[in-house]
């Protein structure tokens, strides 16, 4: 991976945690109804799209590998929190590949 492939890793996963974060506190504060919120719609297309399309696997296995900095925030990339988050909100079928 290249410097300027570097960026756009971290970028992505800094975009997505942001993301992730206020999906998370939408639901935490009772929105589950997100289909109301033309934001929080596409928020949740945004990630699941992420999820499923690839990009997250990637940015995942080089979490795995030690490549991304210690202190970037990534709960975005744990094993099952965006899966849950998601299947909490998704439409039947939504996540899959």
């Amino acid at each position: 991976m290249n410097e300027r492939e570097y960026k756009e890793m971290i970028d992505r996963i800094q975009q997505m945690e942001q993301l992730y974060d206020r999906l998370d506190a939408a639901i935490r504060h009772g929105q589950t109804q997100i289909g109301r919120d033309p934001e929080l719609m596409q928020i949740r297309e945004t990630l699941c799209h992420y999820y499923s399309g690839g990009e997250w696997q990637h940015d995942y296995e080089a979490d795995e590998q030690g490549l991304l900095p210690q202190g970037l925030k990534r709960g975005v990339l744990s094993q099952d929190g965006l899966y849950n988050l998601l299947l909490e909100l998704a439409d039947p079928g939504a996540l899959r590949s």
